[in-house]
């Protein structure tokens, strides 16, 4: 199926090797595909070259292709579920070989196939092949002028979005590789959409989504839930806490672990193949972005004190196996942003934790738990660090938003619980206090000039983004995760 495949897209020609070039070799690879519970799904052989042997500015020149972020394919499923649409999904079949090479490329001819009586030619690529370094790009050239055929145009805001028509006809498509997720107001569009792309490339119809990037999707009349319970389950198979205790939080309230702990080191391939998942299982669980921030620190040379800490934070997940991301349909929904800062929570460095929560209509879609790369010397100071943030990536997503509804970018609110914060924002007050921070974190006061954010000041009770800057008791966590819209939630089928 892979050769006829090939071949019938037209991928080389048979010639005589060319002098002083020697080609690039070709190896089979095998894998069986699956979907979220498990099940195999198909047999797949894959004809990939040896793509490490190339050296650049002789085999290739650029190999740079976008794909979309997790951040943007949530706002879209947030902007689907609030609109009320259906969000379908596609894939291309052999995406790779439909790149069209600007180099000149020879390969060897692939084992199990070399023609009798021309074991001696080789194979000169005029589209890319997988493993080839220029393959993505190539890819990415060809769906990008394809769509473009098409009548869409291309995000300014994110590359790998792309966006037709207007209204009810609005028409939207993400691409990651060669996965297509396309959402929209009008069902012929999208069908019409469907016909376009076959015309085009070999498509695989997968209807509605329900499975994509490891997340799984459930839309229904109440909206979308996106959740990573298989990939739970596995991670806790794999550190071999499958069946055990579960925790009611993923952090002990108070905890503090240092890098110069004394106690006895451990494996740090598993330490990091652990922390590794558990940081790919946060894309679907915002109340696990700070803990696994937290235990990302140690990953140089982890004790078994912070082992301990990764055992709670596993038997937190396998109490909450089947929780994800509700998206409610909301007409009419406005991006809200929740900034927070702890002071100094890093033992080792001092350094506080920046916690930043965005919601569309209440529905979170983007959140961010990290470390601050400077020492702040107040709390006004963090708070700041923080709102900066907030609104570098807060101004980001308005555009974003207001290119998948058509409209011109709105001010979105950021809202913080500490006024001098605030006020520092709006004016250059405290100078004998705030004049050595770096002048990057001023940009937020050009976005309050500008009217991008409007700045709220809250309640520290009501300060949703509390539980992205430290560890909480059970009460307070609780209720922060439900205010998140972080659910137990049917598992995809």
């Amino acid at each position: 199926d892979e050769m006829t495949s090939i071949e019938a897209s037209g991928t080389w020609e048979l010639v005589d090797p060319p002098r002083r070039v020697k080609p690039i070799g070709l190896k089979w690879v095998y894998k069986t595909k699956k979907d979220a519970t498990g099940v195999i799904t198909k047999h797949k052989a894959r004809l990939v070259a040896k793509g490490y042997v190339q050296q650049q500015g002789i085999d290739f020149e650029e190999v740079f292709a976008p794909v979309a972020r997790l951040e943007s394919v949530r706002l879209l499923l947030a902007h689907a579920a609030s609109q009320g649409w259906a969000v379908h999904h596609m894939d291309v079949k052999s995406a790779f070989l439909n790149g069209v090479l600007q180099e000149q490329v020879y390969v060897e001819q692939p084992p199990g196939f070399v023609l009798r009586g021309h074991e001696n030619k080789v194979l000169h690529l005029v589209k890319a092949l997988y493993g080839l370094r220029q393959a993505p790009r190539a890819w990415y050239a060809k769906l990008d002028s394809s769509l473009i055929e098409l009548g869409f145009q291309r995000s300014n805001s994110e590359h790998a979005v792309y966006l037709r028509g207007s209204g009810d006809h609005r028409l939207v498509v993400g691409v990651y590789v060669d996965d297509l997720v396309i959402t929209g107001g009008n069902d012929n569009d999208i069908s019409k959409f469907k016909e376009e792309m076959k015309s085009k490339f070999q498509m695989s119809d997968l209807g509605l989504l329900h499975y994509y990037l490891g997340l799984e999707v459930t839309q229904s009349e109440a909206g979308i839930t996106v959740c990573q319970s298989a990939y739970a389950a596995k991670i806790l198979e794999s550190a071999g806490l499958a069946g055990c205790n579960p925790s009611h939080t993923p952090m002990e309230p108070r905890l503090k672990l240092s890098k110069q702990s004394s106690a006895p080191a451990v494996d740090p391939t598993r330490y990091c193949s652990i922390v590794g998942s558990l940081r790919y299982l946060v894309n679907s669980r915002p109340d696990l972005a700070y803990a696994v921030g937290y235990i990302s620190r140690f990953m140089e040379k982890p004790t078994t004190e912070h082992l301990t800490a990764v055992k709670r934070v596993l038997r937190y997940v396998a109490g909450t196996l089947h929780f994800g991301c509700h998206y409610q349909r909301r007409k009419e929904a406005r991006l809200v942003c929740y900034s927070d800062s702890d002071m100094a929570g890093d033992v080792d460095t001092r350094k506080s934790t920046t916690g930043v929560g965005f919601f569309l209509g209440g529905n979170i879609i983007t959140w961010q738990s990290q470390k601050q790369r400077v020492v702040a010397l107040s709390s006004c100071e963090a708070e700041y660090i923080a709102a900066a943030t907030a609104a570098c990536q807060g101004v980001w997503l308005a555009r974003l938003l207001a290119e998948l509804k058509g409209e011109d970018a709105s001010t979105f609110s950021l809202k913080i619980d500490n006024e001098s914060a605030i006020a520092l924002s709006r004016n250059p007050v405290f100078h004998d206090r705030s004049k050595h921070i770096d002048v990057k974190f001023h940009y937020i006061r050009e976005c309050v000039e500008e009217n991008r954010v409007q700045l709220q000041s809250i309640r520290t009770e009501e300060q949703l983004a509390d539980i992205l800057t430290k560890a909480l008791g059970r009460e307070r966590f609780c209720e922060l995760r439900s205010r998140l819209g972080v659910h137990h939630v049917k598992k995809a089928h």
